[in-house]
């Protein structure tokens, strides 16, 4: 299809809003731009599928990921944006709003709203609860309304206050698509009882993610990080400069067996991947006139302070591949000779990343990544997970998974999927959470099987929008990935597991 043609196709699409048109007549425009110069070994693996750009566009004049330090901006205002600093609880809610509308991603939405309880005690002044709630189920509404994506992600936690409760309370009674939420856990600061007020979350609407405060900080430094888009882990007041994934399915298929794969065609598409990240890195910082812009000139970002993202699929694939072609039945997730060949898998391509210089990067190294998949993946899991349907009971599909969670900085997740009986007996579902941080995983979701709004890969649908989507479209910009992942792949498939071992985690 040519270049005219696209858009044509996309200003006539009768499901699309006017701002969707906008956003897929920009992207169709940045992909009739030559591609950023490649070695011919890199441009054939990505035009063979052994690596994907993740559809960031031909020509990056945007990070994948911004991180503000929204702290310093409303402790300064902003010049560019003329705003003094914020006064009062409204103030910090209007400069928030405003700052929102010019932090860009990948999405065409901030990925990022920060650590929101933490941003919002020092105006909190004499306001009483119900007041606060208020204002803030405004603001929620607000920002699904006005800034409908499900990537947009808010951080509250670890330490048990105010608007941390409220924000939760907000989010059960709303069941929004948008924000995404994480409540950082951390069992010196965490109270039981505020994480039992997540976990019935979970049970309700499938959100927050929890995320194991200790691991994720001990990768960042004190200037901190944040939670993003579907469960990404990178520095405050920088981002992700890019984000690129490796196939290891496409690579398992081109090995004899497990000494070729690990010695030989890793390492290999290993390298071409490095390469991708730099090429693509390179063109954003050097080309792309971003880093001139007044979050930079104002301090709310640093250049320094981006990372690429080196992504990865399909191990479980990869892994039942392999283990056929050496004529072994494990298989994985479920059995541990299986399970050990995909941590080996995990320490080599941890390796590989930390010890492969990037130009353009915080710590001058890329940071490993599960890739949570896309819309259009067939036939291949996403990151580290297990096959959907085949899952395992709740505690063993913990246990099979938590191995990887060390090696993956950027980001790893699970999705547990729950039988609705979880929400007879929430302590359950507590404990199979704080065993699950406890043996170092770094984040713990999980959807309960009749819920109508659901985690797909990362970010959230409502399954009643997704029904109606080939007839009605959908104001909420995630809704269209979801339609297609439900069509494309297997996420109708997963296989709702009761809780029943959850206090066997204790023991490991």
């Amino acid at each position: 299809m040519s270049f005219t043609e696209t858009c044509q196709r996309i200003v006539r699409d009768p499901l699309l809003s006017p701002a969707q048109k906008n956003h897929a007549l920009a992207l169709a425009a940045e992909n009739a731009l030559p591609y950023p110069e490649l070695p011919p070994a890199v441009a054939e693996a990505l035009a063979q599928g052994f690596l994907c750009d993740m559809f960031e566009g031909h020509a990056p004049y945007k990070p994948r990921y911004v991180l503000p330090d929204y702290g310093k901006f409303l402790s300064q205002g902003s010049a560019w944006l003329e705003l003094a600093p914020p006064k009062d609880f409204d103030e910090a809610l209007d400069a928030l709003r405003i700052l929102y509308h010019h932090v860009p991603s990948v999405t065409g939405m901030p990925v990022w709203l920060g650590r929101l309880d933490h941003l919002l005690l020092p105006f909190v002044g004499e306001l009483d609860d119900e007041t606060l709630h208020r204002k803030l189920k405004g603001f929620w509404i607000y920002l699904d309304r006005v800034l409908p994506d499900a990537f947009m992600h808010v951080n509250i936690g670890p330490d048990d206050n105010r608007l941390c409760r409220l924000i939760l309370r907000i989010d059960g009674e709303l069941k929004q698509v948008a924000p995404n939420l994480t409540l950082f856990h951390y069992p010196v600061q965490t109270p039981d009882n505020l994480l039992m007020l997540a976990v019935q979350n979970i049970a309700s609407c499938s959100k927050p993610h929890i995320a194991n405060y200790p691991l994720h900080s001990n990768t960042f430094d004190q200037r901190g990080f944040g939670i993003v888009s579907c469960y990404n882990a990178l520095p405050q007041a920088g981002g992700a400069n890019t984000l690129v994934r490796l196939s290891l399915k496409r690579v398992a298929e081109q090995a004899h067996g497990i000494d070729d794969f690990m010695g030989c065609l890793l390492p290999h598409y290993c390298r071409l991947a490095s390469q991708l990240i730099g090429a693509r890195a390179a063109f954003l910082h050097q080309e792309s006139g971003f880093f001139d812009s007044f979050l930079v000139q104002e301090g709310l970002i640093d250049e320094d302070r981006f990372v690429p993202m080196f992504g990865i699929y399909g191990m479980a694939e990869a892994v039942n591949l392999l283990m056929d072609k050496e004529n072994l039945p494990e298989r994985y997730g479920h059995d541990e000779e299986a399970n050990q060949l995909g941590y080996c898998i995990s320490a080599q391509l941890s390796r590989h990343v930390t010890e492969t210089p990037q130009v353009h990067a915080w710590g001058g190294r890329a940071l490993l990544h599960s890739q949570g998949g896309l819309s259009v993946d067939r036939g291949v899991t996403p990151g580290v997970r297990i096959p959907y349907g085949q899952e395992p009971d709740p505690a063993s599909h913990v246990l099979a998974l938590a191995p990887h969670h060390g090696f993956y900085h950027s980001g790893i997740s699970e999705i547990l999927t729950l039988d609705p009986t979880i929400r007879q007996n929430p302590q359950a579902l507590l404990q199979l959470c704080k065993g699950a941080l406890a043996i170092g995983m770094r984040e713990f979701t999980a959807n309960v099987a009749d819920s109508d709004l659901v985690r797909v890969t990362g970010y959230m649908i409502r399954k009643s929008d997704v029904a109606r989507f080939a007839t009605e479209g959908s104001r909420l910009q995630t809704t269209c990935l979801g339609a297609e992942a439900s069509e494309l792949t297997a996420i109708r498939q997963r296989a709702p597991r009761v809780v029943g071992r959850e206090a066997t985690l204790c023991d490991y």
